[in-house]
């Protein structure tokens, strides 16, 4: 008989227990916002990393390539946003693994988690936003379990450039590029009616077609968040936000993604070798039979003691009357 495993996290007095509530409403209209979910160390932590890095960057946006397609070219060239500092830097690392955010991802999409990416806003006045997307588009999980968590490092609202949702357009599939190898996550030819989308993440809706399919919803609703409040978003859900229109505010934000440890992983931000990038990726939670990274700089994490099979398993045995009877194996109990 196979072991059974069930991940048992490590018990900390500062753990953060999901209600059965927000389980449900995160699965119903793809989004939960958790409320004052860092400490304010941990948040002025991450602000002033945000600071460093808006005082290190020398931009000039008439650098980007003109002939790019990019729809957020010049937000990159201008470095309103800095991917993948967690690789770079410890403070970067101990933010994406901050273990009350792993709580709720273990959660969610859990038991067994790996962290995947981070980026970090910076979307001073006049500059930031990004159109209508689907994060699986660009980041590509099999099967599908990525997860967002859009911390807010300062206060945010529609002046500043809040995030805006559309509740329950997570029940959608990733609507695929038009050219291959592009956002394609189904099987392809699995839909007799999944049409393609062009220029993704453009702000103009009339020129990025996923608006189309946003239009047959309710209004899109805007996420307005104080600083430590953590968004937590499905990978299908449609989202997007609007350039920052104040002067004299900017709207500083470090977002991470995760996904289930037991996902193959064909992505990697900094590239990969061989079919997945499952090893770059780090092991957050519980345990996993895939390759994985360790946190680079120390980070601690909460892992499964793959030796611990200390719980009991439950198998199913078929009664006289045809039924099934749940029976509970002892580990040391001996088998007929």
């Amino acid at each position: 008989m196979g072991n059974n495993y069930t991940q048992k996290s490590r018990q900390r007095q500062d753990r953060y227990l999901v209600g059965v509530k927000d389980y449900t409403q995160y699965h119903r209209d793809g989004y939960l916002i958790a409320k004052g979910l860092l400490a304010e160390d941990d948040v002025r932590m991450l602000f002033n990393l945000a600071e460093q890095s808006r005082l290190g960057i020398k931009t000039d946006i008439s650098q980007a390539d003109p002939s790019s397609k990019d729809p957020l070219k010049d937000e990159f060239v201008s470095a309103t946003r800095v991917h993948m500092l967690s690789r770079v830097n410890s403070d970067a690392e101990q933010g994406m693994l901050n273990p009350r955010i792993l709580d709720v991802i273990e959660a969610l999409v859990g038991p067994d988690v790996y962290a995947l990416q981070s980026m970090m806003f910076l979307n001073p006045p006049g500059r930031g936003g990004q159109g209508w997307h689907q994060d699986s588009y660009y980041v590509k999980t099999l099967p599908d379990t990525l997860i967002g968590a859009w911390i807010a490092l300062e206060d945010v609202d529609e002046e500043n450039g809040c995030l805006w949702v559309v509740p329950g357009s997570n029940h959608e599939p990733i609507y695929p590029a038009a050219h291959a190898g592009g956002g394609h996550v189904h099987a392809v030819d699995a839909f007799s009616d999944l049409n393609s989308v062009e220029n993704v993440s453009h702000l103009d809706d009339d020129v990025n077609t996923l608006s189309k399919v946003v239009a047959h919803y309710p209004p899109p609703i805007p996420v307005t968040m104080k600083a430590g409040d953590v968004l937590f978003f499905h990978s299908h859900l449609f989202h997007r936000s609007y350039p920052n229109r104040t002067t004299d505010r900017y709207r500083r934000s470090y977002v991470c993604h995760y996904c289930n440890a037991r996902s193959w992983i064909p992505w990697d931000h900094d590239g990969y070798e061989g079919n997945s990038g499952n090893y770059r990726q780090i092991l957050a939670r519980g345990r996993t039979h895939l390759p994985y990274a360790e946190p680079a700089f120390g980070t601690e994490v909460f892992l499964s003691d793959e030796d611990d099979d200390s719980s009991d398993s439950v198998r199913m045995m078929g009664m006289d009357d045809g039924m099934m009877m749940p029976v509970v194996q002892k580990k040391d109990e001996a088998i007929d």
